[in-house]
């Protein structure tokens, strides 16, 4: 799974830490979504999504591999 949280992140002028702590995990699982090293749950994903103002397809997409 690929996503564009950095990018989203950048655009929102938000940090790791800015946006662990609106969708209640830590920064290093945020820096592990960006690395794709982590893939988020569902309500993690929507979580996420709904900080940007953005559908979940918007920031995360699947990879042939998925």
């Amino acid at each position: 799974m690929k996503n564009s949280v950095k990018v989203e992140r950048a655009i929102a002028h938000l940090t790791q830490a800015e946006l662990a702590e609106k969708v209640n995990v830590s920064r290093q699982t945020i820096n592990a979504l960006e690395l794709g090293k982590y893939v988020p749950s569902t309500v993690l994903s929507l979580k996420i999504a709904h900080v940007f103002g953005k559908t979940v397809n918007e920031v995360f997409q699947l990879e042939p591999t998925d």
